[in-house]
């Protein structure tokens, strides 16, 4: 009880002192001291939400296991409060931030992200034992220095330009991998995805930019945003087969959807492709449900996680999946259950 009210008394601490500070620098710009000295004042609040409140909070973190990026949302919170409560003609030190500041702290992440990265790969190249995967290590990296609500949209945004764009290379498949994606057709759906929305994508144009032309590119741009991340996700699925490795096993179909078990907990592993009711206890590992097929049953002794896309949980019992050369898939799994 006693740990429990020093820790909440940190929380209180780390986060109220810098939300009192902006609430005082709000209550400021009320009053009537504010309206006699607007110009020198204003100077003062643009540093004081950009510079001292997150220098506050950060000195307030700096020994604790707090990530210190947190420091981050301070700074954008600071940016939208001093955008929102001071006179457009006392902006010019906010504009300047704007301008030089935000894209001076995303590079600084991208940096600090990849950073730790390839760290993370030449850890795994020195142990020749391990098994790489970009994705798993890049959401290990971002959870150590990026804020929590921030890791899996950020996690997903890089993993789809990565695998969609960077990562050319022919993935060989060891004797402890399986594919899944050559027989089930979900990649010839997926291309066709791609060229349906591309063609949609000209002729909305083509007639919105009669109506407005803002609007066009607007649909225009989110389209191409969205035909970039069905290729990532279609790549992903080439490059992140289905893994069996130190008592695990580890259910992937791209970046859309993943689950580690334990072997010790399979009861048994079912040849079928007969339809399933997806409910509580039943799951497919494929995002696309009962769009794409599955030729096995995992059967469990107790109930997994399936994470699907921005961290989406579903709990399962038993888990239906398509593994392209499933009587191997099989064998082995039943081989390593009777060592």
């Amino acid at each position: 009880m006693v740990n429990k009210t020093m820790n909440l008394r940190k929380i209180l601490i780390v986060f109220g002192l810098p939300l009192l500070l902006i609430l005082l620098v709000v209550l400021l710009t009320k009053s009537s001291l504010f309206s006699q000295h607007q110009h020198q004042l204003s100077i003062g609040i643009t540093f004081d939400l950009l510079l001292t409140v997150p220098f506050v909070y950060f000195l307030l973190i700096r020994k604790t296991t707090v990530p210190k990026t947190t420091v981050i949302p301070f700074l954008i919170l600071g940016v939208v409060i001093c955008s929102a409560i001071l006179p457009p003609e006392n902006q010019y030190y906010l504009s300047l931030f704007k301008t030089w500041g935000v894209p001076l702290i995303e590079l600084s992440i991208l940096s600090l992200v990849s950073y730790h990265i390839v760290r993370a790969i030449k850890r795994y190249r020195s142990n020749s034992n391990g098994s790489f995967d970009f994705f798993t290590t890049l959401k290990h990296t971002c959870r150590e220095i990026l804020p929590r609500p921030a890791v899996i949209p950020v996690v997903t945004e890089i993993a789809v330009f990565y695998y969609g764009f960077f990562y050319w290379r022919k993935r060989k498949l060891r004797t402890n991998e399986f594919s899944y994606h050559k027989d089930s057709g979900t990649i010839t759906l997926l291309v066709a995805i791609i060229f349906i929305v591309a063609i949609e994508t000209v002729v909305f144009h083509n007639i919105l930019q009669k109506w407005s032309t803002i609007v066009a590119w607007i649909l225009t741009c989110l389209s191409i945003y969205s035909g970039i991340q069905i290729f990532g996700f279609l790549k992903s699925m080439l490059k992140r087969p289905i893994a069996i490795a130190n008592g695990q096993l580890f259910l992937r179909y791209g970046i859309m959807t993943e689950t580690t078990i334990d072997l010790k907990d399979i009861v048994a592993i079912e040849i079928s492709s007969k339809a399933i009711n997806s409910d509580m206890a039943t799951r497919k590992l494929s995002f696309l449900g009962e769009l794409e097929g599955h030729n096995l049953i995992i059967h469990l002794k107790k109930d997994y996680e399936l994470i699907g896309l921005y961290g989406i949980r579903k709990t399962y019992r038993n888990l239906a999946l398509f593994v392209d050369d499933k009587m191997t898939f099989k064998k082995h799994i039943e081989h390593l259950l009777h060592e």
